[in-house]
Parts: C-alpha cells; structure tokens; sequence
C-alpha cells in the first residue's frame, strides 16, 4: 500500500512539472498533466485513499477542462465515501459537459447512475436526475428509454405519495408507451393512473382516464378494461367487497409494488358497504346448516371474476 502511495505522488509530482512555465516553455501541457493525475487518482485508489483520489480526479479535471469521465471519476470516489450528495453533483457536472460536448447518451445514463445512488437518501433527487436523464433520451428520439426512466420516476413519486405528479408522469409515461405502439404496457399504466386517481379521491378523473383509454387498440374489452370498470362501480357504490375482490387479484397484486400497495391500501369513501347476500336471504339458517340452496352459488360468483 506504501508503494501505492509513493507512485501516486509521484505522478503528482510529474503532473505538477508539466503544468509550470518557464523561459522556454511558454505554454502549460495540460494533457500530459491531466493524464499523470489520471495515474495518481489509480494508484491512490489501489491504496484505498480515497479522498486523495478523489482530489486527483478533480485536479485531472481542472487541467483538460473537457475530460468528463474525470468527473465523473470523482463523483464515484465520494460515492465510495458514503458522500452521496457530493457525488451526484460531479455526475451531474459531467453529464452536463457530456451533453455540450456531444455525447448525449452518455449524458443521460450517467444522470441514470446518478439516480441510483441517491435514491437510498433522497428520493426527491432521484425523481429529478431520473426526468432529466429521460428528457435528454426524448430530445434524441430515443422513446423507449425515456419511458423507462419515466417509470422510475412515476414509483417515486407515488411511494413519496405525490399523487399530483404522479399522474403528470403516468400519462406522459402512458403517451410515450401509445406513440411506440406498446398497447398492453398502456393498459398497466390506465391501472396505475386510476389508482393514484382513487387514491387522491377523485372518482371522475379515474372514470374519465378509463373512458378515454377506450380509444386505445385492444383496450376495450380486455382484462385489464373490465377489471377497472367494475373496481370504478365498487367504488362509486362504496361495496367494499367488490373494490377488494379486484383490487387483491392477480393482475392487481402483480403490478410493481408501489402500484400493488396502492391497490392494498384502497378504500372506498364514507363507511362503505359491505354486500352479504346471505344475512339478506330468509332462508340463510338454512344456509348457514350447510344447506347447498341457490343463494349460496349466487353469492359465489357476484362481481365476476375478478
């Protein structure tokens, strides 16, 4: 490790020399200088310095301005002190240097990494670096990763139940999806809007996303279409029953978790009403002696099957 630490400072050493001036050396070589403190971030990193690796990656920076990935560099050494603040500001500052020089797609993924690291400590900052990394995509075209981003974002922000911008993010997530023409990934997202719909309390808005999904291909009659029409009819009759029984199937509880949660979590307004065909037939003594009459199928199967 000694070792390690001697050939770093030598190469800082050497990086110095390159960036001084004199009689017959007008000019600093800031390329040569650049790429020693390339060398000496290495070495120090091989030492476990990281602090002073870090630093080199900066002063690697500093001497050719428009080296990025030293920046980037940098962001991850702070990464691996645990400065995870710091660290996405570098990654930021290199995306950045990567978009005016170029590079787009490189731009976004490192504001993509960016967003990882900070989303264990702040999920707003994640939100963020995830939209912008999906605008920069969008600006080149680029539909299906941008959406994906998007997708981040939009289970951010409904885990931080931000449900305003949650639906913003859904229905642009959801246009993006009709314009790539992926149709069933537009029927999850109607979900997941009418979800975070019920959940902010408005019915109309809800039933006003479903009616107008019915324009998408394939939409209108599939699983997906009846599932919500009849979660919408539970929920506007407040029968706490049949807004369960669809919000605890499959196609429900499958989605990702923080749209499952959502559905889990629902419940209808006021006291709600909870349909016992049963407690309402003359003959339930019979019923509850286990008598097999047809009140007892019917109930079997009230609200479809959801």
């Amino acid at each position: 490790m000694a070792q390690k630490i001697n050939e770093a400072h030598e190469h800082i050493a050497k990086a110095e020399k390159y960036l001084k001036t004199s009689f017959m050396k007008w000019k600093p070589d800031y390329d040569s200088a650049a790429s020693e403190y390339a060398k000496a971030a290495v070495a120090f990193k091989n030492a476990r310095q990281l602090e002073a690796a870090k630093d080199a990656y900066l002063q690697e920076a500093e001497a050719h301005t428009n080296n990025r990935s030293a920046l980037e560099q940098a962001g991850m050494m702070l990464k691996d002190m645990q400065k995870l603040p710091e660290a996405v500001q570098y990654i930021e500052k290199a995306s950045l240097m990567y978009t005016e020089n170029g590079t787009p797609d490189t731009a976004a993924m490192a504001l993509d990494r960016a967003g990882k690291l900070i989303e264990p400590v702040d999920l707003g900052k994640a939100v963020d670096l995830y939209q912008k990394a999906a605008s920069v995509f969008e600006n080149e075209d680029r539909l299906r990763q941008a959406v994906e981003l998007l997708g981040k974002a939009s289970r951010l922000l409904v885990r931080q139940k931000k449900y305003d911008e949650a639906t913003l993010s859904l229905q642009k997530e959801k246009s993006m999806y009709r314009d790539i023409e992926n149709y069933p990934t537009c029927y999850k997202k109607t979900i997941a809007q009418v979800l975070v719909h019920l959940h902010r309390g408005d019915y109309v808005a809800a039933d006003k996303c479903v009616r107008e999904s019915y324009s998408i291909p394939g939409f209108s009659g599939s699983e997906d279409c009846i599932a919500l029409e009849q979660l919408l009819q539970g929920y506007d009759q407040q029968d706490e029953d049949q807004v369960s029984r669809v919000c605890n199937s499959p196609l429900f509880r499958y989605m990702d978790n923080d749209y499952a949660k959502l559905a889990l979590t629902l419940s209808v307004p006021g006291e709600g009403k909870k349909k016992k065909a049963v407690a309402a037939t003359p003959g339930d003594a019979g019923v509850n002696g286990g008598v097999d009459g047809p009140e007892e199928e019917e109930d079997e199967y009230a609200g479809g099957l959801c």
